[in-house]
């Protein structure tokens, strides 16, 4: 029996879902007022993608079809599922997006998809909903690809004509893992697809000598996502993956996705979810490496098992593991030795440095900068202010750790 579009898009966004990779920062400022067309990579408006500077994009996220020809262990839409398949049409999907749009509902698509009956059947009619919008509807809105690893590279660079961002899933932390749980995937050939978008986006963002001027090509970059809890690896080996992947594609972002369990799965995949906090302390200890001047080591060392602290912040975690280092002057310590300081962010930082070429600093003006002072008062000195003994108290892990709470019964 054919499904209406309302329960095809019910199956497809719940589909979606698992992806978390659908964050629109980075992409260059595109607006159809005074310029004619329609909609805008800009502005506040179901999905809710939060920017690093704390936008929120609302961005209509489906999948073109939950059919899929591979069989991964940790995916509800692999080919041995049970789960009730839907697919959309090239057309259908434009309309809904165009449709979404009209209504104030979204500011962009994040389109993914399972794989057809190839990559390149699949990865072509996901450019063509790119290319109809753009070329035809003159849409300006935001536009998330989710490539397909093994389609050609012609398919690839044509999608970044036309999207803001593009990214390609590595699933797995380690090789050994997606062997284990997809090994129809090869995980080099999605190293190499990697490889050349990144040549791709270098190249087209060089100016040419005709025009003396950059071709847009994925403005907002490649990013990538992983999930977390599947294949046992611990935070550490998460953490090199990504900083390689970082290194070695200049990807925009790498997404930490919790593993969550799914009927009948294979009975080599854990029976519960990880906390959601470990998601939570992944994306802050990515953070610090790649901000804050801290290495994954460092980050990782408070723990044997190279799993993240889960009661504390990955930063006040190392900080109470390396107190000798502190109290930190506010007032004179340079730039890198103030971005370790629980508690200060990098704006916050900037305001510090700015703020005292012109008056010693105290603890109301780092409290004016927006600075929690309960969290700061044990690492740091300022004008009028000392830590001492609370520095050194027996129970200063105890002060920041979440209080109990009363787990439910039901």
């Amino acid at each position: 029996m054919k499904k209406s579009l309302k329960e095809r898009l019910a199956i497809l966004s719940d589909a979606a879902k698992y992806d978390a990779s659908c964050a629109s920062s980075g992409t260059s400022k595109r607006d159809s007022l005074g310029s004619g067309g329609l909609g805008s990579t800009e502005g506040s408006g179901i999905c809710h993608a939060y920017a690093p500077d704390g936008r929120c994009i609302s961005l209509l996220k489906i999948l073109l079809t939950n059919f899929c020809i591979y069989d991964c262990a940790y995916c509800i839409n692999r080919s041995s599922s049970n789960v009730e398949r839907a697919r959309f049409s090239p057309d259908e999907v434009v309309w809904l997006t165009l449709e979404f749009y009209r209504r104030n509902y979204i500011e962009g698509l994040f389109l993914s998809s399972g794989i057809i009956r190839s990559s390149d059947q699949t990865m072509e009619e996901m450019v063509r909903i790119a290319r109809d919008l753009r070329t035809i509807h003159n849409f300006r809105g935001y536009i998330h690809l989710k490539t397909i690893p093994e389609a050609s590279a012609a398919l690839i660079e044509e999608a970044g004509l036309y999207a803001d961002r593009l990214s390609i899933n590595i699933e797995l932390p380690t090789d050994a893992g997606i062997g284990k749980f997809a090994p129809e995937k090869r995980p080099d050939n999605i190293r190499r697809s990697m490889g050349e978008l990144r040549l791709k986006i270098e190249e087209m963002a060089e100016p040419t000598l005709q025009s003396k001027r950059r071709k847009k090509f994925a403005p907002a970059g490649q990013s990538t996502q992983m999930i977390v809890g599947a294949d046992g690896a611990s935070d550490a080996t998460i953490l090199g993956t990504s900083s390689r992947l970082y290194g070695s594609y200049g990807l925009k972002r790498v997404y930490y996705s919790a593993f969550s369990p799914i009927p009948d799965s294979s009975k080599n995949l854990p029976l519960i979810k990880p906390p959601l906090i470990r998601e939570h302390r992944l994306y802050q200890a990515d953070w610090l490496y790649r901000f804050y001047g801290f290495s994954i080591g460092e980050i990782t060392a408070s723990r044997t098992d190279g799993m993240l602290d889960l009661d504390l912040d990955p930063k006040l975690a190392w900080a109470l593991g390396h107190r000798d280092q502190f109290p930190v002057d506010v007032n004179g310590a340079d730039k890198e030795r103030l971005l370790r300081v629980p508690g200060f962010g990098t704006k916050t930082v900037k305001g510090i440095l700015s703020a005292r070429r012109f008056r010693r600093l105290r603890l109301d003006d780092l409290k004016r900068l927006g600075v929690s002072l309960r969290k700061v008062q044990p690492f740091v000195t300022a004008e009028g202010w000392t830590p001492g003994r609370l520095a050194d108290r027996s129970d200063l892990r105890a002060m920041f750790e979440p209080k109990p709470e009363q787990l439910s019964l039901l």
